[in-house]
């Protein structure tokens, strides 16, 4: 079997999904967005009650293989307008306050739109704070600067800023000539975009799968609770794709797509393991096997939950990951790959 995917329509349509904000709690037109692209293959497709999407291919048999990937990202949401009119911040998901220093961000308003601003060091001037280097960054110090005349805060109240807003986290796209991509949020974007190349080999091939597949795409996965309900009653066999993390003594590359075999959620089904190995030795795709100590996916939610159906966990490696993150379209295509050769080998 020949797998040939468009890899421009999948970068395209990655880099128009990593530029639409979308911060675990407020997803919604990140799920229209894919759930568009979908409509377009002429998928069927329905929200859940929690506005996740399932789009379902039907195939030669009612039994599915569920392919699990989220659209929801890290970011920030407004805690407390200050005196002098700054802003300061709480987290949605996990990451060091450090690594977004000096970001540019959109606070989202209920009535006037995007208001632009900068992620800051309270007092961040080294020519009058002497202690700058070695200050600990985290939500206690950390503010928005915001991009028009405000020195109180009922000055930043006027804009119409409430306790609650959502910041969006500029994601800094970058693709280079390469293939290199460079962004915040390819967790889990770069997973959403390898379902959709899936999806679309059977759709422009005119091929009916011998399963069924559903296309589970989540919107509260950093928070833990993603998959962990409305999975379709028909999944035989769920498979999260998610970033591989890379690092010191880790085996993910950036290049192939990553089989995960435990995270910190415990082992992933031996079998599935196998069958995908196998699929990726049949199909010559570049692969590699990896354990992720500090890690839970879609698939840990929805065992976690009580389902009864083996997971599986691949995806392409991230660099430098819940960060300025990066990948390489190779492995989102070996990704894409991998689980389209894995239908065929189940």
């Amino acid at each position: 079997m020949n797998i040939n995917l468009d890899d421009k329509y999948l970068i395209d349509f990655l880099e128009n999904l990593l530029n639409i904000p979308s911060p675990t709690g407020d997803a919604d037109k990140a799920i229209d967005y894919v759930k568009n692209e979908f409509d377009k293959l002429d998928l069927e497709t329905y929200k859940t009650n929690k506005r996740a999407l399932v789009a379902t291919l039907k195939g030669q048999k009612e039994e599915a293989i569920t392919f699990s990937s989220h659209v929801d990202t890290l970011g920030l949401m407004v805690k407390e307008i200050k005196q002098n009119g700054r802003v300061k911040v709480s987290k949605v998901g996990g990451f060091p306050m450090s690594t977004i220093e000096g970001n540019y961000v959109n606070i989202s308003t209920e009535e006037n739109g995007l208001i632009s601003g900068t992620v800051l060091l309270e007092n961040s001037s080294t020519h009058v704070n002497r202690k700058v280097d070695t200050t600990e960054r985290n939500e206690e110090n950390i503010e928005i600067r915001l991009d028009e005349l405000v020195y109180s805060k009922e000055d930043t109240e006027k804009l119409g800023i409430q306790i609650g807003d959502f910041i969006y986290i500029n994601p800094n796209v970058r693709i280079t000539k390469n293939g290199y991509i460079n962004s915040r949020h390819l967790d889990d974007k770069a997973g959403v975009c390898a379902i959709l190349g899936i999806c679309k080999y059977f759709v422009d091939n005119k091929i009916t799968p011998p399963y069924t597949l559903n296309f589970f795409i989540s919107n509260y996965e950093e928070i833990g609770h993603g998959s962990a309900a409305a999975i379709p009653t028909n999944t035989k066999y769920f498979i999260a794709v998610d970033m591989a993390a890379m690092g010191d003594c880790q085996n993910s590359r950036e290049e192939c797509t990553n089989i995960c075999v435990k995270d910190s959620s415990g082992p992933y089904d031996i079998n599935i393991k196998r069958n995908l190995v196998s699929a990726a030795k049949k199909h010559n795709i570049y692969y590699k096997l990896d354990i992720y100590p500090y890690y839970g996916s879609d698939a840990s939610a929805m065992q976690s939950a009580g389902n009864d159906i083996p997971a599986g966990l691949i995806g392409p490696g991230v660099d430098n990951s819940h960060a300025f993150e990066r990948t390489h379209i190779n492995g989102i295509l070996n990704t894409s790959k991998l689980g389209i050769g894995f239908i065929y080998e189940i």
